[in-house]
Order: structure tokens, then sequence, then C-alpha cells
């Protein structure tokens, strides 16, 4: 506890917030601290420059926030309520009280955590239907979502694919083993080769959209009408992407989750929604490109101080676990 801010650990109690709340908890991902103080959670962004995202000073702190507030809104309206600041007052530290500015906070409502995704999938709790209804949901998304142009080409692929490369190279060994990072770095410059055409294709018949970006089974909560939450807001260039690049990471997190069956239904009905096979050309690709950012963010959160040891351990094994995956996607 002592590693962490001090204003963190002063957001621990419950007297530093305008509402009442008996018990809070905080959990934290490598880019930001989030409270849950009962009815409401607190999103703070850590001052951090990962090469992908820059946190560094407080004014890019609040742009980002208030972006993430504005993205999200699209896919989980009610859930987004604002940027609120973290105040000190004479050492008094608080939510939207007097004094200075120390942080800025994105503020939601508590999403049901029973109700997410991943849970769900955990209790066995997921059905054919609850995916149809998500791929509805999500075509409709993409349909209006502005197309982009000056992305989703050849350049802008190999830009995003490098940088996985090149930003786990620390891992080899540690959670991707020299053979696995090797064969899938082969197989990724492979592919890009050899569909320059379709890729090219996609951007004429504007597939290039702006979309959610991290679409993953935690990000999807089924309230009544399903909340597709906490997008890329922090750079731009990982959210306007392809539509079969969205679609392909839920259904790597599906097969992830031991559920290839269900990442199979969702597939069919976002096809089907969309009318748009073309896609399943690019699944296996983009699969692989997903489940190795996945393996790539887990292995970040090793060099996380505020993380402990014993949470590393079980992060350790998880992120081997994508890496696994990617490399069962290539395409012998």
């Amino acid at each position: 506890m002592s590693q962490l801010p001090e204003f963190i650990q002063a957001l621990l109690s419950p007297e530093a917030y305008p509402h009442t709340t008996n018990r809070i908890e905080l959990l934290q991902t490598q880019m930001s601290f989030v409270l849950l103080t009962g009815d409401y959670v607190y999103k703070v962004k850590k001052p951090v420059n990962l090469g992908y995202l820059d946190y560094t000073t407080l004014d890019k702190r609040l742009f980002f926030c208030q972006k993430e507030v504005e993205l999200n809104r699209r896919l989980c309206p009610d859930a987004y309520l604002g940027v609120v600041t973290v105040t000190n007052d004479n050492g008094l530290i608080g939510i939207d009280g007097k004094g200075q500015v120390e942080e800025y906070a994105v503020k939601m409502r508590h999403l049901p955590q029973e109700k997410m995704l991943n849970v769900m999938l955990a209790n066995n709790q997921v059905s054919e239907d609850m995916l149809t209804r998500v791929a509805q949901k999500l075509a409709k998304f993409h349909q209006k979502a502005e197309i982009i142009s000056g992305f989703g080409d050849i350049d802008t692929i190999c830009q995003n694919t490098d940088e996985n490369f090149s930003q786990t190279e620390k891992y080899i060994g540690e959670t991707i083993s020299p053979d696995s990072y090797q064969q899938i770095k082969d197989y990724t410059e492979s592919f890009i080769e050899n569909n320059a055409s379709l890729f090219g294709k996609r951007i004429a018949d504007g597939k290039i959209r702006d979309c959610h970006g991290d679409l993953h089974t935690a990000h999807i909560c089924f309230t009544n009408n399903i909340c597709i939450y906490d997008c890329i807001e922090f750079n731009d260039r990982f959210r306007y992407c392809d539509v079969a690049a969205e679609v392909a990471f839920l259904g790597m997190d599906l097969d992830h989750h031991g559920r290839s069956d269900l990442s199979h239904s969702f597939v069919d009905a976002y096809t089907a929604f969309s009318q748009d096979e073309e896609l399943r050309h690019l699944l296996n690709f983009y699969k692989c490109y997903f489940a190795y950012v996945r393996g790539k963010v887990e292995s970040f959160k090793l060099d996380d101080p505020y993380i402990s040891g014993e949470e590393k351990t079980r992060i350790l094994a998880v992120a081997r676990s994508y890496f696994e995956l990617a490399e069962s996607y290539i395409e012998i």
C-alpha cells in the first residue's frame, strides 16, 4: 500500500467522496487506477508513457479523460457520467472538492460484475442468442461509424504489427518463446505481403471505421441494452481499424475462454447482419494480431511497480496463454 501514490491512498477513504460509500476497492490496469465505491466507479489515469500512449502531463490526462467519456457514450451512454476533479485542500484530498486540482478521473455508474461477458462465460451462462445480440449491436454501430481515410493501408498495418514485435522483444524467453516469436512474426509479415490487394479493397469499400478498438469479453456487460464500454481513447490508430479486426478481437477472446463454438456463432451472426462475407479471409490474421496484443499488454504489467508479486505470477500465465493462442492461428 505504501507504494501507491498519496492521493490514491487518500481515495481509499470513504470521506474522500461526495456520496455515501461503505467499501472501496482498488483495481489496477497498466494505465489506470480504478476505484470501486459502490454505485460509482472512478478511473484515474497513471502518468505513464508506454510508447503507444502518453499520459505524462495533467493536461494530457484531462484531455484523454474527456475523450474517453465522449467516445464511450457511443456504445454505453448511460454508464459514462463525466469527468471529475481530484482536489487537495491543504492536505484534504477528495473528489470534486475545494483547493488545487491534483488529478482528473472518469466517473461511471458501477456496472454489475456478474453481468460481464467474461464472468458469465466462467459461470457457463452465455448462450448463442446473447452473442447474436452483441453481433447485431456491433453491426449497427459499425454501419453508422465514421469511415476513416488514411488508415487501414499496408503502412499502418505494418506499423501496428512491427510495434507489437519490437515492444515484446524484452519478454522473449519469459512470456513468449523465441521460436513462437519468430513463427508469429514470419506469418504476420507473409500474410500482409500476400494480401496487399485485399487490404486495399477493404479501404476502397469503406470498411475502415472509427471502431471500439478493444473489444474483448471483459468490456461487454449484459445490461438491458448491452453496454460495450472502455474503448480505446488514447491512440486513434488503434481505434481506426477494419471492422473485420473488431470482429476478430471478440472472436479471439471467446476462443481464449475455450468457447470457439460461441466465437463461430458470433462471427456467423455478424456476417449475416453486415453482409460482409469477405471479412472471413482476414479473421485468423487479426485474431493472431489481437491475441498477441493481449499477450503484450499482460507482459507489460510485469514491469508495473504497483502490482504485487503474487498478482504478477497470475499475469505471467495469462500472457503466455495469449501468445500460445496467437501461434495457434498461424495458417500453414
